[in-house]
């Protein structure tokens, strides 16, 4: 474990600036009065999310590995970032889902059935709390990955 310090500390310092960004998005409007520019607007966070991985890479060559860091170094360290944001995946949505926005599933189905022509049945299998922690889930895992690759491109120093 020990290890991997500076990655479990970053992956709980990522699942708290989504959780600060679920509170920017709900005081926007974007969970309800401005739901229909959700789908697009959330996507800002990847600036964010990239932000991150640079600056736990940093830390991870610079104060870690006495300023060195291959390629594979940083892609391991950003994989396992990524895991330790799935595993908390869960327990993010749950807060998100029943403290920063509880309303947000009712509103995203009702603006899916309304303006998108989804069916009530399609919007209620895709917007509720399993499938988003699915979605949250391998998403974590998906993206930290692909991330992971390109800013270890960039951070590795001989």
């Amino acid at each position: 474990m020990k290890k991997f310090k500076t990655e479990i500390k970053w992956g709980i310092l990522f699942t708290l600036a989504q959780l600060a960004w679920m509170f920017l998005e709900k005081a926007l409007g974007w969970h309800d009065t401005h739901i229909a520019k959700h789908a697009i607007y959330t996507n800002f966070f990847a600036i964010i999310a990239v932000a991150i991985f640079v600056f736990a890479l940093l830390e991870k060559r610079n104060k870690d590995l006495n300023g060195k860091m291959t390629w594979t170094q940083g892609f391991v360290s950003g994989i396992v970032i990524s895991v330790v944001v799935a595993i908390l995946a869960p327990l993010a949505q749950y807060l998100t889902h029943e403290f920063i926005t509880p309303n947000f599933f009712k509103n995203a189905i009702e603006h899916a059935v309304n303006t998108v022509g989804m069916t009530p049945e399609n919007a209620e299998a895709w917007f509720n709390f399993n499938s988003y922690v699915i979605q949250s889930t391998f998403g974590a895992l998906a993206m930290g990955v692909v991330t992971a690759a390109i800013v270890a491109l960039f951070v590795r120093k001989k």
